[in-house]
């Protein structure tokens, strides 16, 4: 059945944000919830394969050739984080599993700092597992590596670079494991890297992240709506000192997000990240908004993200070409195109406690209204404060 075999089977802004946590925020605590999107039923006994695959992780540990793989790699890390992830292990305490027929229920509770690595491995498990039950066969091995060979090659036509961000919803590790393997060895330098560390280590590609909406969430929690995406910046900013410079903008939605992202702060980060909302429409707003600040757009660079496929890629690039610097970060539609439907979960915070503060709500406002995610009473004050209307 399905399992982990490295701790660095993760994204890699999961150690990113992991560090970061640790060395700001080491006494705030988390809580996230798994969220069934479509409404998938899980066979009996799921619940049980899902807790024995997350015992299992409790006995994964970096490597010494791990450790020196993120040294060389990720030279702005501290040492000392490294020391630290060498000894981390999972806690399988921390995730709460319970199934009623066909409904799963995922929690997990404890130190940011440590609960900050279960979200990723806990939903690729899920859909391993889901598929391995249900007994569906996918496409043989030969078309997995000819599926994404062949996008490949459409995509070198557009002269771009991608990135693999799969691994959440993969359909399993061997998969994930074919499409690397073909993205790495395709003759063209269109593959740039992977957000999954053990597969970048494995591949000698780079690892690729920075942040997720969990960052900004939590700040929420701890200064407010309306200081989220300013302290969000700055304290990364200050964790990093200019390296992984692409910031997330739809936590509390695009036009809220450049309001707080002042010339200071679009000058220090490289770019953005696109992840929801109409891609053409958020690429205007953000050439618009270097012009505004006195920035050429063009030294600039948006990494788009959301559900792509080639032919939304062609889309942006025919739209961006001249304009902006563009990249992108395909996700399920390399890592789960096997000819069965693919998954739609997530599994994201849903409550935040602060040092010396109180366990309070966190909620995600998307650039699509129905993406927003969290307690429907605080997305309504959310919007209120922050004055956003659908």
């Amino acid at each position: 059945m399905a399992t982990l075999t490295s701790i660095l089977d993760n994204d890699f802004y999961k150690f990113t944000m992991q560090f970061a946590a640790s060395k700001l925020f080491p006494r705030a605590r988390a809580r996230y919830a798994f969220i069934n999107r479509g409404k998938h039923q899980f066979p009996r006994g799921f619940d049980k394969l899902l807790k024995d695959a997350l015992n299992e992780m409790a006995g994964l540990k970096l490597t010494k050739a791990e450790k020196e793989f993120l040294r060389t790699k990720c030279p702005y890390i501290d040492p000392t984080y490294l020391d630290f992830l060498q000894g981390y292990r999972y806690d399988p305490d921390e995730v709460y599993i319970t199934q009623t027929g066909g409904e799963l229920s995922v929690t997990i509770d404890g130190y940011w700092y440590r609960t900050i690595l279960w979200e990723v491995p806990i939903m690729s498990l899920i859909c391993e597992l889901y598929y391995e039950m249900d007994g569906t066969a996918r496409v043989a091995n030969e078309e997995v590596c000819q599926i994404a060979e062949d996008k490949m090659e459409k995509y070198d036509k557009l002269n771009i670079t991608i990135a693999d961000f799969g691994t959440r919803r993969r359909h399993s590790y061997e998969v994930h494991d074919l499409v690397i393997r073909t993205l790495k060895n395709h003759p063209s330098k269109t593959f740039i890297g992977t957000s999954n560390v053990h597969f970048a280590m494995k591949y000698e590609t780079t690892p690729i992240g920075t942040h997720a909406h969990e960052w900004f969430m939590f700040h929420a929690a701890k200064y407010g709506y309306k200081m989220a995406n300013l302290l969000g910046l700055e304290h990364w900013s200050d964790v990093y000192r200019g390296d992984l410079g692409i910031a997330l903008s739809d936590t509390y939605t695009t036009e809220v997000f450049f309001k707080q992202f002042d010339k200071k702060l679009s000058k220090l980060f490289d770019g953005v990240r696109h992840d929801s909302g109409d891609p053409i429409t958020f690429a205007e707003m953000t050439i618009e908004h270097y012009k505004q600040q006195g920035i050429d757009p063009q030294s600039k660079t948006i990494i788009f993200s959301d559900g792509l496929d080639y032919d939304k890629v062609e889309n942006i690039v025919r739209f961006c070409e001249g304009k902006i610097g563009i990249s992108f970060g395909i996700g399920t539609d390399f890592t789960n195109d096997v000819g069965l439907p693919r998954m739609n979960i997530v599994l994201k915070m849903v409550e935040a406690k602060p040092e010396d503060g109180d366990w309070t709500t966190v909620i995600k406002l998307s650039d699509e209204p129905g993406k927003h995610t969290g307690d429907r009473n605080e997305i309504a004050i959310a919007k209120q404060i922050l004055k956003i209307e659908d």
